[in-house]
């Protein structure tokens, strides 16, 4: 059996009525329970990767394998499996915490005792469980941030998709998530992780992909980048010189 709970080929896709292809012929594999990151310039086809393995786009050529199964034909036995904490804060603002995890919760087939479980136990992980049955909108964008991760997190998922988890947070509420992260990995979840913090894909990932331009230029394992380009003083340096125009 394999040890990859992702495994894409040659994955392209083009948005209609545009010349340029989003992702181009991109073939990637991530190992079960690994931190990946994955990097790379705005437009360089992050969240269009993200969204094809997700099932929220169909790839125009091409074919994936997430968590065993195929993202074409057999993307309801994959959605059960995976958790995504967009970008985008995907909350009710006018609910509380606890009621955005409620509503969420009951999307899944758990039973009351189950969704009770899950809200205190995701509310642990991200250190919320004071401010629950506060309304989103008056969190800060840290808490927003947990709070997003937390509701990614009810149905137990093997993978989990983070789209830049800490964008726009400051340096406190960014070491809040890691150490939820962190905790995450260690019991098991496969996370993939997109950010355009470099320090934060060099704290946190074991393997990491670069993308431009639609394309993966390289992909490995910081330590064995830095050895890949011995002229490069750090890895902030090698992002640099594989992604300038």
């Amino acid at each position: 059996m394999s040890n990859f709970i992702i495994d894409a080929k040659a994955i392209s896709l083009r948005y209609p009525k545009e010349a340029v292809y989003a992702l181009n012929s991109v073939s990637l594999t991530v190992e079960t329970g690994s931190f990946f990151g994955l990097l790379g310039p705005n437009g360089s086809g992050k969240t269009t990767l993200i969204s094809i393995l997700c099932g929220l786009l169909a790839a125009t050529a091409g074919h994936a394998r997430v968590c065993g199964y195929d993202c074409k034909r057999q993307i309801s036995a994959i959605k059960p499996l995976i958790g995504l904490a967009p970008q985008k804060i995907a909350l009710y603002p006018s609910l509380t915490l606890y009621e955005n995890l409620m509503l969420f919760a009951s999307l899944y087939t758990l039973t009351s005792l189950q969704i009770k479980q899950q809200i205190e136990k995701c509310l642990q992980i991200v250190e919320l469980e004071t401010q629950a049955y506060k309304k989103i909108y008056t969190f800060s964008g840290g808490m927003m941030r947990r709070a997003n991760l937390a509701a990614s997190l009810l149905h137990n998922p093997k993978l989990l998709f983070l789209d830049e988890p800490t964008s726009q947070v400051d340096a406190h509420a960014r070491n809040m998530i890691f150490k939820s992260l962190q905790i995450i990995n260690a019991s098991g979840v496969t996370i993939i992780y997109t950010s355009h913090y470099l320090e934060e894909i060099e704290t946190l990932c074991t393997k990491t992909a670069i993308l431009k331009q639609g394309k993966i230029i390289a992909t490995d394992s910081i330590t064995e980048l830095k050895r890949q380009h011995p002229d490069k003083t750090s890895f902030a340096e090698i992002y640099l010189s594989l992604t300038e125009s």
